[in-house]
């Protein structure tokens, strides 16, 4: 494994973290596949990948927890090598109106999204660092970071953060040549939306269509690669034009 460049992707057992686990495996580089509870999806993903000539090693660790984060990564950096990319994908949502939003609901989604913003990339930057190869930081935002959505307080101001705190820490990353961008999906197909819901939603879009997974692990695999060595302390949206 030492051969190939190495990314960590969280929250990479479904949805778009899979989706960009493969996607970088195809561009060549060796995944650590990321879960919190979904080992077997998990265990799939590392095998596929592998199966199809690439490298992966899962991990697993929840996000919200700083000390059970920093062990599991740097267990698997002393193991495996240190990263040269980091995929922030992880996160969580606990959607209703606010006047009805218990504490739990704000502590549980802000704490987990914007924590896991610190808990994952601070054990990760310094071996990144040492490594002198530059690097590539990819956090996830939302459209609901950038314009808000109802009953989405929590979510909204969590994934705005994230944001901040991307472009904050481009800026102090750029000199050792390590990119920091923010990807911003809008509405993405995973089946939990439906009928006339759908319909209603679709009419936001510009694009008159939700995206699919792949459109995000696309940027990601874009701002990833060399091409995109000259772009950091940006947010892509991945929208269809709603914001």
């Amino acid at each position: 494994m030492a051969d190939k460049q190495r990314i960590l992707v969280t929250g990479a057992s479904s949805g778009i973290g899979k989706a960009t686990a493969y996607k970088l495996a195809e561009q060549g580089y060796a995944i650590a596949v990321h879960y919190r509870s979904g080992k077997a999806s998990a265990d799939q993903v590392a095998t596929d990948i592998i199966q199809s000539g690439g490298s992966a090693v899962t991990v697993q660790f929840d996000i919200a927890d700083r000390e059970g984060t920093k062990a599991a990564i740097e267990n698997d950096i002393e193991q495996n090598g240190a990263y040269y990319g980091v995929v922030c994908n992880a996160g969580v949502t606990r959607d209703t109106a606010f006047p009805a939003m218990t504490g739990d609901e704000w502590d549980g989604v802000v704490h987990t999204n914007l924590d896991g913003f610190y808990n994952v990339l601070h054990p990760t930057i310094m071996p990144m660092i040492r490594l002198r190869q530059g690097g590539r930081i990819v956090t996830l935002s939302s459209v609901s970071g950038l314009m808000g959505n109802r009953g989405q307080t929590n979510y909204s101001a969590s994934k705005a953060g994230i944001v901040g705190a991307t472009k904050a820490l481009a800026i102090e990353l750029g000199k050792r040549k390590i990119t920091v961008n923010c990807v911003a999906p809008g509405v993405i197909e995973t089946g939990m939306i439906e009928g006339a819901v759908a319909d209603e939603a679709k009419k936001m879009i510009p694009l008159g269509t939700f995206g699919h997974v792949d459109d995000v692990a696309n940027t990601i695999g874009f701002l990833v690669s060399d091409q995109a060595k000259y772009i950091t302390r940006q947010v892509i949206s991945v929208n269809g034009g709603m914001y």
